[in-house]
């Protein structure tokens, strides 16, 4: 019968057979004896992949009442792949193979298995949600996909991928990030080892640190996010990944390149901190030194250290977006690099999408710089590609790989003597300079295009203390004294 039939029988017994329904003691009077036999029901499942009929037979009910609750309870499971007869036949699948002590299936269990298109009857792992879930994430930008990718492949499907998804805790989770933690100290410790072997065992291999370690977690917590929601997959109740608290992953504010810090460098090789900006002298000796072994890369540079646009905004900017006559660019895209594939994109906030004021010297630059390309284009001839970058290459009008104007950047500071800083630092110079010039934060945050005036305050108050400082020290020296009064 499609609805299920309700029965009572017990084990009694007559001539070694079982009687079952027909036993004499199941009925009192015109009802059934309450303390005799066990009730039990019969539901036609649909056919199985052979087309052969089956049963769902469950018994040893104390009442009726409990047997025809399990009933339902098992249609409403099957009721939940709608016309989907493959579903349907998963969930037969799922309620025939049980055992008579192990309970049905919870409802919303299977409705979440259902609407996350997993298979049925299996217990989902971390590493399978995952797998499905970055599938699906189609509208990613691509370095934000990479980025998830990468933390799912290295960390999570590693770590947790046989876990059961709705088994994940908050301390599954941390035990990850202590191997990234037990990982660190290994790396650390070889590479201060006296040992070549040792040393050469890690070389070009890096910590994780505490910013990182946070996106990594971020992932993991959008992930289950999505499993958790409403209108999503609802395959878990909770996000474990919520109750996971790390080291803070706060950007480190960026000091100056003093004196003090040159020598500590020259002398020990390391550097007072992650993010070292270089002061107005030192800027203007790196760019006489880049104008002079660097003039393809010069006037890129020599923006980026007035103005600080990012590297992939530099290197995105068309032609059509830098007006010289107006003493001004336009930033509305970047041209960035994902596993070394270069992408066009739009910029990274609304805040980024802007407008930069030039000074007269950078429009200078600029207008050489045009000069010279007009040159290169006529020498090149027909190998010469017509496109709309601004930046491009001297023998072949190509646009610039980003990667390659960090590795040309990267060798010109290594040959300066400079104190070393990076690409992406001179942002933060750009910055610095107009600090010393006496811009507002505002006016920082706008040419920058940060999307947070706090976040600006926050980076910059640091090494505006530091530049204060510098200057105060510069002014007292412009005054000649005859007995210039000694340190105590």
């Amino acid at each position: 019968m499609a609805d299920g039939s309700i029965t009572k029988l017990c084990s009694c017994r007559t001539d070694g057979k079982r009687l079952g329904a027909r036993c004499p003691k199941l009925r009192r009077g015109n009802g059934w004896n309450p303390h005799h036999g066990t009730w039990r029901y019969q539901l036609e499942l649909p056919l199985d992949a052979a087309g052969r009929r089956r049963q769902l037979r469950r018994g040893g009910f104390d009442t009726r009442d409990k047997a025809a609750d399990e009933r339902d309870h098992a249609r409403v499971l099957l009721d939940l792949a709608g016309r989907d007869e493959i579903r349907r036949r998963q969930i037969a699948d799922l309620l025939h193979a049980l055992t008579p002590q192990q309970p049905l299936p919870d409802r919303d269990h299977v409705a979440r298995r259902i609407r996350a298109a997993v298979p049925i009857g299996t217990q989902l792992t971390v590493g399978e949600y995952l797998a499905e879930w970055i599938k699906g994430r189609t509208k990613l930008q691509p370095a934000t996909r990479r980025s998830y990718q990468d933390h799912i492949t290295a960390y999570w499907a590693p770590h947790l991928g046989q876990v059961a998804l709705q088994d994940l805790t908050a301390a599954h989770i941390e035990s990850v990030f202590t191997a990234i933690e037990s990982r660190n100290a290994e790396i650390v410790a070889a590479k201060a080892s006296p040992v070549k072997e040792v040393r050469d065992r890690v070389k070009g291999k890096r910590t994780v640190g505490a910013a990182s370690q946070q996106r990594i977690l971020a992932t993991l917590r959008k992930a289950l996010n999505d499993a958790r929601r409403l209108y999503h997959h609802r395959l878990i109740d909770h996000n474990p990944a919520e109750s996971v608290e790390l080291r803070s992953g706060k950007s480190p504010k960026p000091r100056l390149w003093t004196d003090a810090a040159v020598n500590r460098w020259r002398q020990t090789g390391q550097r007072p901190g992650p993010v070292m900006v270089w002061t107005p002298a030192q800027v203007g000796e790196f760019l006489d030194i880049a104008e002079a072994e660097e003039p393809e890369l010069y006037p890129l540079f020599d923006l980026a250290i007035h103005r600080g646009p990012r590297r992939g905004e530099l290197c995105g900017l068309h032609d059509y977006d830098v007006d010289l006559a107006a003493a001004a660019i336009t930033i509305t895209s970047q041209r960035t690099s994902v596993g070394y594939q270069v992408i066009e994109k739009g910029v990274k906030s609304a805040a980024g999408d802007r407008v930069v004021d030039l000074a007269d010297d950078t429009v200078t630059t600029l207008r050489t710089y045009l000069m010279r390309r007009a040159g290169w284009k006529l020498a090149a001839g027909d190998t010469w590609a017509d496109t709309d970058i601004f930046f491009v290459r001297r023998r072949d009008g190509q646009p610039w790989h980003p990667e390659t104007v960090t590795g040309r950047f990267d060798r010109l500071v290594a040959r300066s003597g400079l104190p070393p800083v990076r690409f992406h630092d001179m942002r933060h110079i750009a910055a610095t300079l107009m600090l010393a010039a006496g811009a507002s934060i505002k006016e920082i945050q706008d040419t920058l295009g940060h999307s947070s005036y706090t976040m600006t305050a926050d980076i910059y108050t640091s090494v505006l203390a530091e530049l204060k400082r510098t200057t105060a020290q510069a002014t007292t020296k412009l005054v000649p004294r005859r007995n210039r009064p000694k340190a105590a």
